[in-house]
């Protein structure tokens, strides 16, 4: 699912409506800050978008974007399709 392009870890993800989209915005606004890593992300009706990268290392993917990238993937299996 997450691929690596311009230096950034990027993935799309797919809701059955807004109301399951913005749940799992939610969840993960909750993680990010935890990490204090937040993602560079846009929301469509049932489709979320995330890019990852970590500015402070210049703006390049790392350890960081990996695991905030796989704690995303399972909030994903909760609300996702």
């Amino acid at each position: 699912m997450w691929q690596e392009k311009d230096q950034q870890l990027v993935a799309d993800f797919t809701f059955t409506d807004f109301k399951a989209a913005f749940a799992f915005m939610t969840q993960v606004a909750l993680i990010a800050e935890k990490m204090d890593h937040h993602p560079n992300w846009q929301n469509v009706y049932n489709k979320v978008s995330i890019a990852l990268s970590t500015h402070d290392a210049g703006g390049v993917v790392t350890e960081k974007d990996r695991s905030l990238a796989k704690a995303i993937d399972r909030v994903y299996q909760q609300y996702g399709n």
